[in-house]
């Protein structure tokens, strides 16, 4: 009943930039925190930044002064402006939601450490 959608992923050169974006739908009533998550082959999932709904951010240091994190309140969306991007910025990027609040029928739910799909990000050399 609820789901987050990415979009924004591909192939691109180092160097280059591409624009994730993660859409919550659904019957929304809070959304506590948004983030970005990456997960290369053979590594584990990392945090890449991090946005409250009051908009405070949080970035790994490996990605500070090259990705920002944005949100449309009124759209429910995330976005991940990556810029510069290196090979080593190759992963599937996961949306994920700390805390979703949203009705089913009558009912609020709750539903915590929700997650999107993921989209391919590929940095060629």
């Amino acid at each position: 009943q609820v789901q987050l959608v990415e979009s924004g992923g591909g192939l691109v050169q180092a160097g280059g930039s591409l624009r994730l974006s993660c859409a919550a739908s659904g019957r929304l009533f809070r959304i506590n925190a948004m983030g970005w998550y990456r997960q290369a082959p053979g590594k584990q999932r990392e945090l890449v930044a991090a946005i409250t709904w009051g908009g405070s951010t949080n970035y790994a240091d490996s990605v500070k002064g090259r990705f920002t994190i944005s949100r449309d309140g009124a759209k429910n969306t995330v976005y991940l402006q990556m810029n510069s991007l290196k090979p080593e910025d190759t992963a599937v990027y996961y949306c994920n939601a700390d805390r979703l609040q949203y009705y089913s029928g009558s009912y609020l739910r709750d539903e915590y450490d929700y997650w999107g799909q993921g989209t391919q990000v590929t940095v060629s050399s």
